[in-house]
């Protein structure tokens, strides 16, 4: 018997160690400060402690040190380790227990971003996905704070690279309605929002965390501000332009999902 995988699943059975490391899979490949997860998650900071301890002696999790701060971030290998034990040993190799990787349906792909505000990040990652024109591919984005109105600097960053604003707004999840029956990648770009456990979306998509700094909280000059939001703008593109040239007729929900979890980590020009 595996003794190292009972022991994992005996670490998830407890409700708010299953919550931590949800939380750090849906920030996944972010390194999370121990202070920000205990927040999110309503724990005092002594029994967050123990329970990240606990799920970093599981192999569940790993933890790096900066300075006086402990980052931690999922470890999605042992996830895959598990899911093995479970076929091989537990299911005694009934592989046909388990499902096997869907191919990607290509030609009719509905991807949302989703951010807090859905005024700047969002609006600018739905305008440089959409204005790829990547064939079969429908883009929508939403806030689960929606402002009142798109930041202006952001319309202008967007208007001056050529993409058209007029119908950018900002939006609630609520207003998708039967207007998007089915989600097939779900990509947060805001720290918030990926911390939110969220509504069940229809289709069972996809997800991941592309993860920009929040120009809106720039501050100083006018001159500054422009260029955080410029910032953000780039590396969004970087990450976009990355993404619409995947072959994703050749692939399957699999290797999507770690296509989409590899531009997460990339580095921003």
């Amino acid at each position: 018997m595996d003794t190292k995988a009972l022991s994992q699943f005996a670490c998830l059975s407890h409700p708010q160690r299953l919550a931590i490391f949800r939380l750090l899979v849906r920030r996944y490949p972010d390194e999370v400060p121990a202070g920000e997860i205990v927040g999110v998650l309503g724990l005092k900071p002594s029994t967050g402690s123990v329970y990240l301890s606990a799920l970093t002696a599981a192999g569940l999790i790993g933890k790096h040190r900066i300075g006086t701060s402990l980052l931690y971030r999922a470890n999605l290998s042992a996830v895959q380790e598990l899911v093995g034990f479970l076929v091989e040993d537990c299911c005694q190799g009934r592989s046909t227990l388990c499902p096997t990787p869907s191919p990607v349906k290509a030609d009719h792909l509905n991807v949302v971003f989703l951010c807090t505000g859905n005024s700047a990040r969002s609006l600018m990652a739905e305008s440089l996905l959409r204005d790829a024109r990547v064939p079969g591919m429908k883009v929508w984005s939403a806030g689960t704070e929606p402002r009142r109105t798109p930041h202006p600097m952001a319309i202008k960053i967007l208007e001056k690279q050529g993409h058209a604003t007029k119908s950018l707004r900002c939006k609630p999840l609520e207003e998708f309605g039967e207007a998007l029956p089915r989600v097939d990648i779900l990509l947060t770009v805001c720290d918030r929002a990926a911390n939110l456990e969220g509504p069940r979306w229809p289709g069972n998509p996809l997800m991941a965390h592309w993860g920009v700094p929040d120009p809106v909280q720039a501050e100083g000059d006018k001159k500054t501000r422009k260029a955080a939001f410029q910032r953000t703008y780039d590396g969004l593109r970087h990450r976009i332009d990355t993404f619409a040239r995947l072959p994703l007729a050749g692939m399957d929900r699999a290797s999507l999902q770690k296509a989409l979890d590899d531009i997460a980590a990339m580095e921003r020009p």
